[in-house]
């Protein structure tokens, strides 16, 4: 019997979902729940500068645009970017900049983050503890990680043939982030996505995790 390689979701799956992302109400309402916790958890203010990374369609930053300074919104996928660059256009903003980005393999940008939020995007990323002490070096001290992601789950969010991540133990990832140098980790489940399954209804939580880049070294 031979077995299938691994179903990679990589740039070019997204850029064929891009047009369409935007109409699946769950995606909306998954987006304005995790920018309303991110919204309460941390006390955004309009200098801060933010790094939207996994940004897709923009579903969690353009909730909270009015609440920032410059927001830089980076994905692998131009085909989610093409999207975002006509929502900057349509709504006239001038603080909001798209990125081709894949943290793990481009250079990091230059400039420093008051705030990295990343929505839905962990589980994609092969190296949890590299992507981790990238997000810290790229934080200005006192800065602040926002993470959202699934719980731990048994490989039927996307299917046992899809090469992702089955969600995240929350006490693990908080080690994790622990060692990549974060402080004032914490935890709290945001929203939960409800998958039709043979067996009958499913449900995923999402949690969000925040923590800090400590003020001083």
């Amino acid at each position: 019997m031979t077995h299938m390689p691994p179903t990679k979701l990589d740039a070019s799956h997204f850029d064929s979902k891009a047009r369409r992302w935007d109409d699946n109400p769950v995606f909306r309402e998954r987006g304005l729940k995790i920018a309303q916790a991110i919204r309460q958890a941390v006390p955004l203010h309009p200098q801060m500068r933010a790094l939207d990374y996994g940004c897709g369609t923009g579903l969690l930053s353009f909730p909270l645009k009015d609440e920032l300074g410059a927001i830089l919104l980076a994905d692998s996928s131009n085909g989610m970017l093409d999207v975002v660059r006509e929502k900057i256009a349509a709504q006239d903003v001038h603080h909001i900049t798209a990125l081709q980005l894949d943290l793990l393999s481009d250079p990091a940008p230059a400039e420093r983050f008051d705030l990295i939020a990343t929505a839905m995007t962990l589980h994609h990323v092969p190296d949890t503890d590299a992507i981790l002490r990238i997000f810290h070096g790229l934080l200005q001290p006192g800065g602040y990680l926002c993470v959202a992601d699934l719980d731990q789950e048994d490989g039927s969010f996307h299917g046992p043939e899809v090469d992702v991540h089955h969600g995240f133990d929350q006490a693990d990832l908080g080690r994790r982030a622990a060692q990549a140098g974060f402080t004032d980790i914490r935890f709290q489940t945001v929203f939960n996505i409800a998958k039709e399954r043979e067996d009958g209804t499913r449900d995923y939580p999402v949690f969000l995790m925040t923590a800090q880049r400590a003020r001083h070294p």
